[in-house]
């Protein structure tokens, strides 16, 4: 069975549906936000695909190694998302319906990677798991090692997201900082758990997608100190009415 892209297809239904409930909630629910989501997932489709293949530069690869691009994925949704909504003109910020719907899309989509794909490094801690020696690009899994569950580290950390996202979805008010707050936990979070990963490094010991989350970090980094000195977070950590 193709475990992966089952859960992948399961995690994308499972974020529709948080997405279209997220905006009823929020009375946001319409037309335009709907076809948002629509180049959400057109623009994922590509940036998976797109990303994938500029790790081999091979045409016939594009389709096979372009699906295991998470992070080309999500950029992807989102230039899709900005498309989308440049073609309408539609102007209302959607990213704060998007964050809760991704975070739980992606943790039933893991599910599909750590069943399939080489669970991590090797590691000697009581946690470690082992994968069939037919496992795709895992030495690993040949001579029986135990290696770190990184897809499990990763499905437990977007549990935990997408439940601190609905805890602090009614007391944040401005606009947009539900998404950049999720934004920047998974890159920071993303680039951690790369030491656990299998993949391979390139430079500096580090990997590509560390390399490809370095600046966005740093953007981030900037945008969250934007916010902060603006009062946006004050509500995350004072006692104050919220909205219900």
């Amino acid at each position: 069975m193709p475990l992966h892209e089952i859960f992948v297809g399961l995690g994308v239904l499972v974020a529709s549906v948080v997405f279209v409930r997220e905006a009823r909630r929020r009375g946001a629910l319409n037309e335009q936000s709907l076809i948002a989501v629509a180049g959400a997932l057109v623009g994922g489709a590509v940036g998976m695909r797109l990303a994938g293949w500029l790790e081999t530069l091979d045409a016939e690869d594009l389709w096979l190694y372009g699906s295991r691009s998470i992070l080309g994925g999500l950029t992807g949704a989102y230039v899709g998302v900005l498309v989308a909504k440049r073609l309408i003109g539609y102007r209302e910020r959607t990213g704060d319906l998007f964050a809760p719907a991704v975070a739980l899309g992606m943790a039933v989509g893991r599910i599909g990677c750590h069943l399939t794909e080489a669970p991590g490094r090797p590691t000697d801690l009581p946690w470690g798991v082992h994968a069939p020696p037919a496992t795709p690009e895992c030495p690993g899994c040949l001579t029986g090692q135990a290696m770190h569950p990184s897809f499990v580290y990763e499905i437990v950390f977007q549990l935990a997201v997408f439940a601190a996202l609905l805890w602090a979805r009614k007391r944040l008010t401005q606009p947009g900082e539900l998404f950049t707050l999720y934004v920047a936990a998974y890159a920071v979070f993303r680039f951690l758990v790369e030491f656990t990963r299998a993949n391979e490094t390139v430079w500096l010991d580090l990997t590509r997608p560390q390399w490809f989350l370095i600046p966005g970090m740093l953007l981030l980094a900037l945008r969250l100190g934007y916010g902060w000195r603006r009062g946006y977070y004050v509500s995350l950590f004072f006692n104050r009415k919220v909205m219900s």
